[in-house]
Formats: structure tokens, sequence, C-alpha cells
């Protein structure tokens, strides 16, 4: 956070902290069905319905807002459906064909994306946080037929554009300003009549139940990136089961500042919001300023506050940092805070990547909030969590969400031998199928309709990936304990054999984070002939400290087993994640301890 920002908000808070007054939520005033609009799971037909045919029980309802105004749900969709009468021109209604865009965190994301879907194309979002190198690969391998930026980022998907010998579109910012409204109005002045006949937008027939709507590639940590095929009918699975799990309503202000090309973004804060009717703040970046003054937006009514926010860890981390540099030595604001995030705000979630028990405990106390912690992936939407009601346990991710089957199995068993199935889960009940220790532990397996089809013309990777009876086999090793599920890592690179023994990176980081002078932290694995591997940490440290390896092993046996103790450390200044706070491991391996 800058000095100057940190200036405004101290001088903002202590110059209106004192006026604050209880205001009386009015409710904005939108149709019956807007209103009391929300998902019965158990009402929902098979067949897929695309979020822009929601669109028309919303109306002239806030949909969006971002940094250049407010936008209505019918204002998205009409400039969605004109921009996806160009792409019919373009490449033929129902074609399938990939659509690349990199857009800002604004409304033209949401046209683009829904235009995509009307048109009967694959949607598939880039990030400018991405070097060129990468975008040539995501754009190539997908076989992207057309890619559409805006001129913010023109300079930088130009060069992709003209070495893939793609067609190049420059969305048009009038159709994003014909979405908004001027004085309680939309500016786009299409008929009535075509908005409430938008249930007839799309593609005619069967087309949704039965096509693709999106790529997501893989996070590429632990090998190369992967175009995940999600199908319109998988998105839909997603969304049912989170609206039905964390009860996203219409009423709902849900505060949007994560990337938009990773599930977390693209289908937990965007997707299902906008599905239910709900509105979206989307920040066009995360700034930790910025998320403050929305968490904690002084005389402001109920009916226009925040009320939901998501996040990875390390948001979490930064804003806990900035709250102890500006906020902590002062009481009445640390009072108003807690406040009013354990009053005003829903629902605050933690995913993407392992929440240290340091930081689930600290954002406790400054915000009365236990986080809720969850498991998913981009193959498979959303799997297990933390209840919205009732005990939440640090370092857990609950339990299967509904739709979804989980298995634990023992590591692979040897070519031709059937799979040996430990822990069996369902939203209703989980059951102990075989013990072999307490707790149990071994590989978590996926079933159900929220899981991807495959991967993008690699039929080999996909079929690896799939048991014989269709399980998805996800590459993380769980542990099931009290009818509870935790993620122990991936197996392949969080779970190191030193002596005989399995150790969890997660659990030893978790352990380190707790001393007073480590803020970041990452363990590893590296090669060792006598313990096979040994347990090394890699850690950031707080301004003016030091940390000696004796003295961490010290502070380590206060929590954690002998063997899982690190005996090497290094010290880093900065540890290397990807935009989701996604640690690369490998990367750490080759690099800062030069293993091949």
């Amino acid at each position: 956070m800058s000095s100057l920002m940190r200036r405004k908000l101290f001088l903002f808070f202590n110059s209106s902290i004192r006026a604050h007054k209880p205001v009386v939520s009015r409710r904005t005033q939108h149709s019956k069905a807007a209103i009391n609009s929300t998902i019965d799971t158990n009402q929902l037909s098979s067949d897929v319905v695309p979020v822009f045919k929601q669109a028309t029980h919303f109306g002239d309802k806030t949909a969006l807002r971002d940094m250049h105004g407010d936008y209505t749900y019918r204002g998205i969709f009409l400039s969605a459906k004109q921009f996806a009468n160009e792409l019919n021109e373009l490449l033929g209604e129902g074609k399938q064909e990939r659509v690349a865009f990199l857009l800002p965190n604004d409304a033209s994301y949401v046209i683009v994306q829904w235009a995509c879907w009307i048109s009967g194309q694959i949607a598939v979002p880039l990030s400018d946080q991405h070097p060129t190198s990468v975008l040539d690969y995501y754009v190539s391998d997908a076989d992207a037929k057309v890619i559409i930026t805006t001129m913010e980022y023109l300079p930088l998907i130009e060069s992709v554009a003209e070495k893939s010998k793609r067609r190049l579109i420059v969305f048009d910012d009038v159709l994003r300003v014909l979405a908004m409204k001027v004085d309680g109005k939309i500016a786009n002045n299409k008929s009535d009549h075509e908005f409430e006949n938008s249930l007839d937008a799309g593609v005619k027939g069967n087309f949704y139940n039965n096509s693709n709507a999106m790529f997501i590639y893989t996070s590429g940590t632990t090998s190369k990136p992967k175009g995940v095929v999600l199908s319109h009918k998988n998105l839909q699975a997603q969304v049912n089961s989170l609206v039905s799990a964390w009860k996203y309503n219409s009423k709902d202000i849900v505060l949007h500042t994560l990337p938009l090309n990773h599930v977390h973004g693209v289908i937990n804060l965007l997707l299902c919001p906008l599905y239910v009717g709900a509105r979206c703040i989307m920040l066009p970046r995360f700034e930790s300023s910025s998320v403050w003054s929305e968490l904690i937006a002084i005389n402001l009514q109920n009916s226009e506050r925040t009320n939901v926010f998501m996040a990875v860890p390390t948001i979490y981390m930064k804003l806990i940092h900035d709250y102890e540099q500006l906020f902590s030595k002062q009481p009445k604001i640390k009072e108003y805070i807690y406040n009013v995030c354990s009053t005003k705000m829903r629902l605050m979630v933690s995913g993407s990547a392992p929440l240290p028990k340091p930081i689930f405990d600290r954002w406790e106390e400054i915000t009365g909030h236990r986080l809720l912690e969850r498991y998913g992936m981009t193959e498979t939407g959303m799997t297990l969590s933390n209840p919205l009601e009732g005990e939440r346990i640090p370092g857990t991710v609950g339990t299967p969400l509904t739709g979804v089957e989980v298995r634990i199995t023992k590591a692979e068993a040897q070519s031709g031998c059937d799979t040996a199935v430990l822990v069996h889960g369902t939203t209703e009940k989980s059951n102990v199928v075989m013990k072999t220790s307490d707790p149990v532990s071994g590989d978590l397996q996926i079933k159900g309709p929220s899981v991807f089809k495959e991967y993008w013309k690699k039929p080999d990777v996909t079929a690896k990936s799939f048991t014989s009876d269709g399980w998805f086999k996800t590459g993380d090793t769980v542990q099931y304990e009290n009818g509870i599920y935790k993620i122990l890592g991936r197996t392949s690179i969080d779970i190191i054999k030193s002596g005989g023994y399995k150790v969890s990176a997660l659990e030893v980081e978790t352990a380190i984070l707790g001393h007073p002078d480590i803020i970041d932290c990452a363990v590893v694995g590296i090669s060792d002939s006598t313990w096979g591997q040994k347990v090394a940490a890699v850690v950031v440290l707080r301004e003016n400290t030091e940390v000696i390896l004796s003295q961490l092993r010290i502070f380590g046996k206060k929590s954690l087993p002998h063997y899982a103790v690190p005996t090497v450390l290094k010290v880093v200044e900065k540890i290397p994640k990807n935009n989701m706070g996604k640690v690369n491991k490998p990367y750490i391996l080759t690099t800062i301890f030069e293993e091949k």
C-alpha cells in the first residue's frame, strides 16, 4: 500500500468514524421474482440453462459495478447478444470454435463471455499476467480462431495474433458503455421485446445440453498447462452445487478481485452470483487498500454493502499485513472494522492454495470470521467444502458438496490390480470401507457431473487421469478423520518420503508459519542418498530479523514429529507463486536447490 493511500484511508476513517450511525436497510425495488430468486436444486430439470438466459429474470437490476460504473442484467445481455451476432457472422452459429480473449476485469469480460455462449462458441480466457510465450502457447494449443482484446491490451496481444495468424478483434468499448446505467436507465435502447425473448437467445434445440462452454488451462505448477474442456453441463453442475452449499441469493453483493482465467474467479465469484441475480463489485486488480475500502465502507446502506468476499491465502496475508501497519494502533478503527465485518459480511472464503492456520486465526481476530476453506480443481470445480453453518476446522476442507462423490484409495496398486477403496463419501455421508491407519489417508478420486470431459487434444493424458470405472484421479493425497477431509498436498510434490515416513509439506508449512519472525514459507523434499528425501524449508523473514536452522528445528519440534522437522533452511526475499497464490515448487527445486 502506498504511503499516499495509507494517508487517505487514515484520514477517511478518522473523519468518519465518529459520525457513523447505523442506517436502516432500504431494499432497492426489483421484481418479486428477482428478489426471491435463488436456485432450488431439487426442482431443476436436467436441461442446461446458460447464465445469459437467466438475465431475463433480473431485468434492470444491477448485475455489475466496475471502475467505470454500474451495469444492469438487461444491458449486459443486449450488448452480449449484439456482439454474438458479429461472432455468428464471422464463425457461424453453434460451430464450437475457440474464442480466446484478453480483457480487463470489467463488464467487457462478461459481455464477451456471454456472447461466446450465445453464439455457440467456446470461451478461452487469457491473462495479462502471462508472458507472450505462454499466451502464444494457449492460443496455438486451443486452436483459437479469433482473439479478442481491448485497446489497453493490444500491444501485448498483437504480436501473438500475428505470430499465430489468428483473426484479431479489438472489442468495441461502445458495447460496454451501452450496457451501463445512466441516471437509473441503461444506455442500450433496444426494445423490451428483444430482452423479454432472451430465453430464446442462443443456439436452438438441445445444443447447451451437449456442447462445450470453456477451456481453462491448468496452473502448470507441476506439469505443462493443459486445456481443461468444461461443458455447459459441467458449469451448471458446479453452479448448482455452490449455490446450494453457500446459499448464494439475489441480495448478495460479491466483491471480486481475482484473475478471470481460473475457476475461482470465473465460476465461484462471477458465474454463481450472476446466475442468481446477485451483484458483483469487480475491482480491476487486487489492491489491499481498495479491498479494505469496500469491506468497511462507511455510511453505506446495507442494500449497497458488500457481503461476500473470496480470496486466496496470499491476499489474506497482504490484507493482514496492511491492517497491522495502518490500523493496529487505532482502537476505535479496529473495533469498527470488527463490528462491520462480523455483522455485515455474510461469507468469507479462502481457496486455491492451502491456508496457513496463523492466517486463519489472525483473520478471525480482525474480522470475527472463521474463513470457509474449500477444495477444488480446474478439472472438477469445487468438490469439498467446510459448512456455511457449522464448525469450520482450520486446515480442513469439510465434506463433499452436493452432486459430488469422492473416494480415498490406496496409493496406486501394481498394474492389473483392482483399486483398493479406503473411504467413500457423498454429501450425505462418508464411510470407511477399509481402515489401514488412524487417520485414514490416500489418493483422492472424484466423480460427478461437475467433472470435466477431457484435456484438449490429449487423449492419452485424459485416459491416464481416470480409473477404469470412471473416477478422476486428482493427484492429491487426502486424510479422513471424524467425518472431515484434509488435503495433505500434491502427491508428486507435497508428500515427502523421508526415512520411511511420509511427511505432508503443507502441515510443515503451517507449523513453520507459526514462528513470529517468518511471514512466508514453502517446504519441499530434496534428494538425499541416506534418507531418500530431506525436508527443506524456504522462508521469508520479517524485516530486521534472523532465523537459523537450529532455532527453527527447536521451534518445529514443539508441534511436529521429529522426522518432519526441516533439516535444510534457505532464506529468500520472495517465494515464487502464480497469480492464484500457488507456489511453484518444481521451480524452487531447480533454482534454489539446483535439482535436475
